[in-house]
Order: structure tokens, then C-alpha cells, then sequence
């Protein structure tokens, strides 16, 4: 069987995940980055001298395998350089792209092109979609947010140029028309997307041995799962901010719980890879300075205002929460990347999933020494077994991006503000 191979029906089509039935073929790796917002509580984060998860990360525990900690990374382009306040806009035009933003809030933004889109332009054309840009809070992309610098800077990871940002999209909604159609998809009838290709499926099922048979019918449980809740999803909540009232799509299938929506999101990420339609994902959960409040968790305060906490022992509980349910979300989608069998090993053994803040103490608006979590295999490439890495002080995050671009077959001699790449992923 073709690994192009594809369930059809009525105008609907529908890839398959990996099958032992295929060509043979060497599962492809691919690359993901998961970022959170407004720093973290660092003395939460970082782990204890004796092994046992800190406070923030104790939801990641069934997953020790499967990650490792970086510490001592740093963004110097995140940092002023002489050009005064808006950490949070440097932080996120530079998480990704390693370059010290233009400061503006104009036309002419300036950074660099992301490492997302280094790897899409070189390996993009293998899949269906280059690449994925994903959130779960809307955001503008022109106007003032920080001090001078653009919103394009706080609420885009992705940058295809160095002046043309890749905004995420959010409704989960839209996401799945763009993987499996428009016909049949949520919204279009009262049926499944599957009943359009349900007679192909079956005579795929005829055809296949015991184990590829339970893994197609694992795939269409979880594609029916996935569409039936954007089905039921209802409005958006109301947008934090006055000016952003009238956002195109705010209130289009959007879930008000943050739970609902990040984990559709994780769903859909999920399934993009386990049928190779693209191998390259951005997802935000929220966008740099996100005021957004987390009452699914009992904080009705804006997350950004309280991260400003000047020692106050509350305030300063209340963020860590906020980092810890963040994780727990996190922990969904490496439980969910597991769950999928690939060749040898699982969908997890064939990624490499960045997790991580622009900014460490939030308070203090810190550039160095950046929370990071490394996760998945990558193909074999990475040894991650729960270990904490410590790497000298000042040592450029650009260096971790670069090693994953050799990963992922796009070999660099250097990438934003590199100076080498960085060892020991391997053990």
C-alpha cells in the first residue's frame, strides 16, 4: 500500500496514518513547538537535587521517558540592547527566530525567519501543508501592544520572512476543514465526515492484517471523537479586551474552556502528524502578555498582571498554578503522541516537542536561563529518560534549534544568534 494512500467517498477524503501494509519506509521526525506565555515561577520549575518533579512539572510524571530539562539557555535578542521597555514583544518575535526585533509597531517590523519555517521551506513540500501555526487566544496582528513594539511581535512565533509573521490559527474549527475538507466536515451535515468514506474504510478493513485493522480502527474512532466535540463546541468567550471585540472568528466554533479548546488543538496536532500532512507545528496557548484569566482553575485574575507580583507570596502561587495547568495540558498531548503506534515505537519516539516560555522569572522579565522542556525521541536522535541538562550560563537557545535542524535533515552552519549546537541530547 502507497503511504499516500487515502479513504474517499462522496467528495471526501481522508489520509491514513502509518500501516504495516505500506511500502516500507523510515518514519519521518518531526518538530513541534509549544509555548506558554509571561515566564514561569522558576524556583517551581527547576528540578529538585534528588530526583522528585518540582511543583509545576509533577503532572509530566507518567512521562519521565520521554522528556529531559534544559536549563542555562538564554535569548539575548530578547533583551533591550538599548532599546528601552517591551520585553514581552522582544520575547516573542525572538523565541523562534533568535533576532533582536526592530522596535516598531508600524509597517516595518523586522526580525528573522523562524526555525519552524527554516525546516518548512526545506522539507515542506514532502507533505501536504509545509507547516502548522496553532493557538488558543486570538490576537491582532497591527498596533501598539508594548511599549513601541508591534502586536505581530507578542502574538506570532511563526515568521515565514523576517517582516511577515504566520498568525495562529485558533478555531479548531478551521483547522479540521483544512485536514480533511470541507465536505462532510463538522457544520456541513447532520452525519460524520466518515459516513462519506465509510464504504472504502470497510473494504481497506477487508483487506488488512489484525494489527493494522485495530490501528485504522483506532485512527476512525479518534477522527469521529475529535469531530463530534468542534461539533459541539459553542462561542468563544467574550475577547479580554474591549478593541478586540469584533475579531473575525472570535466567536466561530471557539470552546470557552481552555481544557476543551488546547486539547482539540493537541487532537488536531496529532492527527496532522500520524498522517504525515505536515511535520512541522507551532501552538501557543496563549499569546505573550496574555491577560487571559484561568477561572477553569479558580483564577479570575489576568495571568500577565499577576506575573508583576513583587514578591507577594499569593500572587506568586497564583502563577505557579497557572504554569502547572498549562503543563497539565501539555501532558495531555505527549499522552495522546504515545498512544500512536509508528513502526517500532510510537508517534513520540518520532517527534521532538519544544516546550517553553520567552521570558524565565516573569517578575523580572529574565532572558537567560529559560524554562525549556525537551520531549520525544526524535527518531532515535534523542535520549531525553526524565534527565536535567545544565548547560554553561549564556549559552544561546538558538543552539538547541539548530541541533534539531541537523535532526530534522535541514543542516545549518548556524541559525539567529548561534555559536554551535548543542550536545548531549543523546545522553
Amino acid at each position: 500500500m502507497n503511504r499516500r494512500t487515502f479513504l474517499r467517498g462522496a467528495g471526501a477524503s481522508i489520509a491514513l496514518p502509518w500501516l504495516e501494509a505500506m511500502a516500507p519506509s523510515k518514519s519521518p521526525c518531526r518538530m513541534a513547538f509549544v509555548y506558554v506565555p509571561n515566564g514561569v515561577v522558576m524556583s517551581d520549575w527547576m528540578p529538585k537535587a534528588d530526583g522528585e518533579l518540582p511543583r509545576i512539572l509533577q503532572p509530566l510524571a507518567a512521562f519521565r521517558r520521554d522528556f529531559m530539562i534544559l536549563s542555562g539557555l538564554t535569548h539575548n535578542g530578547g533583551r533591550a540592547l538599548g532599546d528601552g521597555p517591551g520585553d514581552h514583544g522582544r520575547a516573542g518575535a525572538n523565541y523562534l527566530t533568535g533576532v533582536h526585533p526592530r522596535k516598531t509597531f508600524g509597517k516595518d517590523i523586522q526580525t528573522g525567519v523562524s526555525v519552524d519555517q527554516v525546516a518548512a521551506q526545506k522539507i515542506g513540500s514532502k507533505t501536504r501543508f509545509a507547516s502548522l501555526e496553532l493557538g488558543c487566544e486570538q490576537g491582532i496582528q497591527g498596533g501598539n501592544c508594548d511599549n513601541g513594539y508591534s502586536c505581530a511581535y507578542s502574538n506570532s512565533l511563526s515568521w515565514r520572512t523576517p517582516s511577515t509573521p504566520n498568525p495562529p490559527e485558533v478555531r479548531p474549527r478551521a483547522v479540521w476543514e483544512r485536514l480533511f475538507g470541507t465536505s462532510g466536515g463538522p457544520g456541513k451535515h447532520d452525519g460524520s465526515i466518515l459516513d462519506f468514506v465509510l464504504g472504502d474504510a470497510n473494504r481497506l478493513k477487508n483487506a488488512l492484517g489484525g494489527t493494522d485493522r485495530h490501528k485504522l480502527e483506532e485512527y476512525l474512532t479518534a477522527i469521529r471523537d475529535v469531530e463530534s466535540r468542534i461539533q459541539s463546541a459553542g462561542p468563544g468567550a467574550a475577547p479580554e479586551k474591549p478593541e478586540a471585540a469584533n475579531l473575525a472568528g472570535m466567536a466561530a466554533g471557539i470552546p470557552a474552556d481552555f481544557v476543551d479548546h488546547s486539547r482539540l488543538m493537541s487532537d488536531l496536532m496529532t492527527l496532522a502528524f500520524q498522517t504525515d500532512q505536515t511535520r512541522i507545528v507551532t501552538l501557543m496557548f496563549a499569546l505573550e502578555q496574555s491577560n487571559r484569566p484561568y477561572r477553569e482553575i479558580g483564577i479570575p485574575e489576568a495571568h500577565h498582571g499577576l506575573t508583576h507580583h513583587r514578591g507577594d507570596p499569593e500572587k506568586i502561587d497564583k502563577v505557579a498554578r497557572i504554569n502547572r495547568f498549562h503543563v497539565e495540558q501539555f501532558a495531555y498531548l505527549l499522552g495522546r503522541l504515545r498512544s500512536v503506534r509508528e513502526g517500532e515505537g510510537t508517534l513520540l519516539d518520532h517527534c521532538m516537542i519544544v516546550y517553553g516560555s520567552g521570558l524565565a522569572d516573569g517578575n523580572r522579565h529574565d532572558h537567560h536561563d529559560l524554562p525549556t522542556l525537551l520531549a520525544g525521541g526524535g527518531c532515535g536522535a534523542i535520549r531525553p529518560g526524565g534527565r536535567h541538562v545544565r548547560y554553561p550560563a549564556e549559552t544561546p537557545m538558538t543552539n538547541l534549534f539548530s541541533a534539531m535542524l541537523d535532526h530534522m535533515g535541514v543542516p545549518v552552519e548556524s541559525f539567529g544568534d548561534s555559536n554551535g549546537k548543542l550536545h548531549s541530547l543523546s545522553g
